[in-house]
């Protein structure tokens, strides 16, 4: 699909042999606060969630693109839209870049993307991201690729003992 392509990578459906590469991003415990998982996922649940990776984003409510590096073909992340409500016509994006792949400009160039296909072919009016308030990286992509702030919870997630606010950031579509 066209839609899903840019300039250095592409964006596609999950594979049966993307199970080592979800193993893997899964169990980064470094990931963990961002997807609010405190445990490891174990091969054979991720296989089962591969099986059941073909339900459209109607019916799942949820769809996670991988990543792919175009030049050499590798999975570098995923990129998720989540907690899909066709009703108001919105979801909330999730994005994760293995860390061998970050700082290269990977992941504004994948969220430019699923912005377009959002917008474009599911007809989504806004998408939506909640993010720590320590996660720069992420704070900077979203309001770089103009998601507005649009409030902060207090104390909201718990980190290394310490709790931390959440920032909740908006893009509607023009």
């Amino acid at each position: 699909m066209e839609t899903l392509k840019g300039n250095t990578l592409y964006l596609r459906a999950l594979e049966p042999e993307d199970l080592i590469f979800l193993y893997d991003i899964e169990n980064n415990e470094s990931f963990w606060e961002v997807s609010h998982t405190q445990t490891p996922f174990s091969k054979f649940i991720l296989k089962q969630y591969l099986e059941n990776a073909h339900l459209d984003i109607y019916e799942a409510k949820q769809l996670r693109l991988v990543i792919v590096e175009a030049s050499s073909n590798l999975q570098i992340g995923a990129i998720d839209l989540f907690d899909y409500n066709p009703l108001h016509k919105r979801a909330g994006v999730g994005i994760v870049i293995h860390p061998e792949y970050q700082q290269k400009g990977f992941a504004q160039e994948s969220l430019a993307i699923l912005i377009n296909y959002a917008f474009t072919h599911l007809n989504l009016h806004q998408l939506y991201a909640n993010i720590t308030s320590k996660n720069t990286n992420s704070l900077n992509l979203f309001t770089k690729m103009n998601f507005k702030e649009m409030g902060r919870k207090k104390d909201w997630i718990l980190c290394n003992g310490k709790f931390i606010d959440e920032i909740s950031f908006q893009l509607i579509k023009q």
